[in-house]
């Protein structure tokens, strides 16, 4: 039937692409979410009026977060090259797209996790601690349950996010839909090939942010 549909699609470079694209996503995601939380975190504590007030540290983390999810996805790939081929050894396929995914996307979801946080009725904060809480079981046990909602959101839009940053890898060689749109639809003319892709690519959109909003609706306890 695709064949019929789309003559210039080879199905099983499109099966290749396409888990290559929810690899990177999926990796880059899952440490974006750890390294996220940990930096948001870090920034919400240390800022003013927290349990960590530190104005240098929170002034170097911040200027980290900003620096870095400024800089233009492609850009930063390229700035990125000799760390990533020292980490991974290459410097193409979907490996090699993961220091860049993950240096680009954490930062991003690390300001989302600080404006989450910001949100947290500070009632409820300073109850913890007048039963004598200690700061980590605050996070634990309080800013994380509270914020969860908007932490899921964030994260999923974070996901959706990088499901693009994937297809711009793909221009430098990273594999995934990009890719394939780029070197198998548009430089051998082959406008069938680039709406496939396209349309891989939107189908994962969709799902990432139906199982996003799922999750999010079932931990909002309003």
């Amino acid at each position: 039937m695709i064949e019929e549909l789309f003559p210039n699609v080879d199905v099983d470079a499109l099966w290749t692409a396409t888990w290559e694209t929810i690899y990177m996503t999926g990796v880059a995601a899952l440490a974006s979410l750890v390294f996220g939380l940990i930096l948001g975190v870090l920034l919400f504590m240390t800022a003013k009026g927290n349990a960590w007030q530190n104005k240098v540290l929170y002034t170097i983390i911040g200027a980290y977060v900003n620096i870095f999810r400024s800089i233009p996805f492609l850009i930063l790939i390229i700035l990125l090259i000799p760390l990533t081929s020292v980490v991974i050894g290459t410097i193409r396929g979907p490996s090699a797209a993961l220091p860049a995914l993950i240096i680009g996307s954490a930062p991003f979801y690390a300001r989302l996790v600080e404006i989450a946080l910001r949100e947290v009725d500070k009632g409820v904060i300073e109850a913890a601690q007048s039963m004598g809480a200690s700061n980590i079981s605050i996070i634990v046990k309080v800013l994380i349950p509270e914020s969860m909602p908007a932490l899921l959101s964030g994260i999923t839009v974070t996901a959706v996010t990088l499901v693009g940053y994937t297809a711009m890898a793909g221009a430098i060689g990273a594999g995934g839909l990009g890719t394939l749109a780029l070197q198998q639809g548009f430089q051998r003319t082959n406008p069938d090939v680039t709406l496939v892709a396209t349309i891989v690519v939107l189908i994962i959109v969709f799902i990432i942010q139906w199982i996003g909003d799922l999750l999010t609706r079932i931990t909002d306890k309003r």
